[in-house]
């Protein structure tokens, strides 16, 4: 009835409707909205979880569909075709081939429409991705969200039937626990989604939460894995294949943690170099570089040490292991150079300029062991480092020189302005010298405060108020008022003893 009503409306859409046909058309549509409605409520009665998502995407895409034609909410209209694309976004990702074209053909017939929509709301108050963003918040997009999740569970419980096994550096280790395979299906999933061909577009805060949701399920498999092994009694064999996995998921969780911290690394060095603009958006310091570089010692560290555990290790293994002994030494000289920063903007050129050198030697004694390798990224990162060790440790050399140069006159300067008298130093504050050009933020390479003005302030004499002497009412003679006065009663004896 829906479809019926739906096409009926379509046909006199092509037509080319009058006034009165119109009309007519919209009342079609309204029919079909209702339909599908009616048809949604009866698949999430009866229906399983996937059939009544699919139902739900299909009324909304009815009710975009009227509200665009009928021209009146065009913000609500491209809610609801965002809403259907999202589920067949994520229904697409799942299932037979079959499946994923049908698909990613509705896909293609909701975009014009979200297209449409766009260019209507261009002079609108609420531009189109503030809407994708609203439409992401309260409780109905919960809700939303809630039923996506318990579609892909249902689905993931499905594919997980067919994993028989875990594969990680050329060693394959079979799962026999059906929760583990849901937990680790929907790891890797999410890997797929973070690592695809539109992860340029993604913003930062996005994969962030990404890597959180990777980070939780590979958790629940390693929780599977250790009940496993405490259930697993005596049997050897089982035990060494529930060990095999465990340091296998194990090191999958150090491998996505290490790539975590470098995307952290690079929003950081994004806003080192950023001046403060009108947002007064907080500037990285170098002390919070370095920290996060020491993180990535460790986790490199932590990583190596599980992998090189095993006895036979194979190729890719020995391989994996070179790798991230150099990425250590990478992530040594870049911690050794933003400490030498950090020691430069305290004024400290000695030490700054000594773990310049530092960095830069550790820098190129890796591109030597990094010759002959395939790492291209890697070796460009290290001789970008190195040529900053090298500029930079000039510049602290040169500003030490002429700092040093700049000694005598300042100690000859103070020197002349030595006292024998207790005479206290006078501090110049800028509310005093306003009409002399002389700067009250001291030196850049010290530490002083501001000398903006005196506070507390300083005490002043102000003027008192007059003292008033009454002269007059010493020599001022009044009139006998007792007469007026009230008399007390007395009795009888009081008159003879007053």
């Amino acid at each position: 009835m829906a479809e019926r009503a739906w096409s009926r409306a379509m046909e006199k859409k092509t037509a080319g409707p009058n006034a009165q046909q119109r009309i007519y058309m919209l009342g079609r549509f309204r029919k079909a909205v209702k339909w599908a409605i009616l048809f949604s409520h009866l698949c999430s009665l009866k229906g399983d979880s996937r059939t009544s998502l699919e139902a739900e995407a299909y009324s909304s895409y009815m009710k975009g569909t009227l509200l665009f034609e009928q021209e009146k909410n065009i913000e609500e209209a491209m809610t609801n075709f965002k809403n259907t694309r999202t589920v067949y976004e994520e229904l697409g990702k799942y299932g037979s081939i079959e499946n994923q074209l049908l698909c990613r053909q509705r896909i293609e017939e909701v975009e014009p429409m979200i297209g449409f929509c766009s260019r209507k709301l261009g002079g609108s108050a609420l531009q189109a991705h503030e809407l994708l963003d609203l439409e992401k918040e309260g409780p109905a997009y919960d809700l939303f969200k809630a039923k996506i999740e318990a579609v892909l569970s249902e689905t993931r419980s499905q594919q997980a039937a067919s994993m028989t096994e875990f594969s990680w550096l050329g060693r394959r280790f079979p799962i026999t626990n059906a929760k583990t395979r849901v937990s680790i299906l929907k790891a890797q999933q999410l890997e797929r989604d973070l690592n695809g061909a539109a992860t340029e577009s993604i913003p930062a805060d996005k994969k962030l939460a990404i890597f959180d949701k990777i980070f939780s399920a590979y958790h629940d498999a390693r929780s599977c894995i250790r009940n496993d092994l405490a259930s697993a009694g005596n049997a050897e064999n089982i035990r060494d294949e529930l060990n095999g996995l465990d340091k296998a998921v194990s090191a999958v969780l150090g491998f996505r943690t290490i790539e975590r911290n470098q995307l952290l690394v690079s929003i950081a060095k994004s806003k080192f170099t950023k001046n403060r603009d009108e947002k007064n958006e907080k500037i990285t310091k170098p002390e919070e570089l370095v920290r996060l570089y020491d993180l990535l010692i460790q986790n490199t560290t932590d990583l190596t040490d599980l992998i090189s555990s095993g006895r036979n290790k194979n190729e890719e293994e020995n391989a994996f292991i070179h790798e991230y002994e150099m990425k250590n030494l990478a992530f040594q000289a870049e911690r050794c150079f933003y400490l030498a920063k950090s020691y430069s903007s305290t004024g400290k050129r000695a030490e700054a300029y000594a773990l310049f050198c530092h960095a830069c030697s550790i820098a190129d004694s890796s591109l030597q062991q990094l010759a002959n390798s395939s790492h291209k990224a890697l070796v460009q990162d290290l001789k970008t480092l190195s040529d900053n060790c090298r500029s930079n440790s000039c510049i602290e050399h040169a500003t030490g020189i002429m700092e040093e140069e700049s000694v005598p006159e300042r100690l000859s300067k103070r020197v002349s302005t030595i006292s024998l008298g207790e005479e206290k130093r006078k501090e110049d504050f800028l509310l005093d010298m306003l009409e002399s050009y002389e700067s009250a933020l001291g030196e850049s390479n010290t530490k002083t405060s501001c000398h903006i003005a005196r506070f507390p302030p300083p005490f002043q004499s102000v003027p008192c108020n007059p003292i008033v002497l009454d002269m007059a009412y010493n020599a001022i003679e009044f009139p006998n008022i007792e007469n007026r006065m009230k008399k007390e009663k007395k009795g009888l004896l009081s008159r003879f003893w007053g």
